[in-house]
């Protein structure tokens, strides 16, 4: 919305490529964003399904045990390529700060607190998805990779939130 907001408009002019790829970006995401969520919902129902599995004996025990196991291996990824994709939704939203329409600069505040949030909320999938994996290595490198990139959002949201309240105007992104 931004990028859209400052497109065409003679002020913002050295900053067009931006908010061109900025825009492309924002609607990419928004559906990528949407595909995650149904991808997210389809992998819980798998594990919710793995969860009712008969137990009463060692063989049906063993079975849902590796059904478990995979389901919830899914259920660690997808959320994970959420916060992935929050990652870049914030970059992309700290790279218009100070280069796109300053009456919308508020809402670049939005869009860093919002993808945030919806990493923190993914994260947290993972998280607790993630005891239920039965493979230590995987369990090791997506907990390290999840919490790697919500760092990385953190940071950038907080840039976000800086370059919004300073104002500042900024130089066009190097092309």
């Amino acid at each position: 919305m931004v990028a859209s907001l400052s497109e065409g408009r003679p002020k913002y002019a050295t900053h067009a490529d931006l908010h061109a790829r900025s825009r492309a970006t924002g609607e990419r995401l928004a559906a990528r964003l949407l595909d995650l969520a149904d991808e997210d919902a389809a992998a819980y129902a798998v594990f919710a399904a793995a969860m009712k599995l008969p137990r009463e004996t060692e063989t049906e025990q063993a079975v849902r045990k590796a059904a478990l196991s995979s389901a919830a291996r899914a259920a660690a990824e997808i959320p994970l390529l959420t916060v992935e994709a929050c990652l870049e939704l914030v970059a992309a939203v700290e790279s218009l700060v100070g280069r796109s329409n300053v009456n919308a600069s508020s809402d670049l505040d939005v869009a860093a607190l919002l993808g945030e949030a919806a990493a923190r909320g993914a994260a947290a999938n993972v998280l607790i998805n993630l005891p239920s994996v039965d493979d230590d290595s995987f369990t090791g490198e997506a907990t390290a990779r999840v919490m790697r990139t919500l760092d990385s959002v953190e940071e950038i949201a907080a840039t976000v939130h800086t370059g919004v309240r300073g104002g500042e105007s900024r130089d066009p992104l190097p092309a």
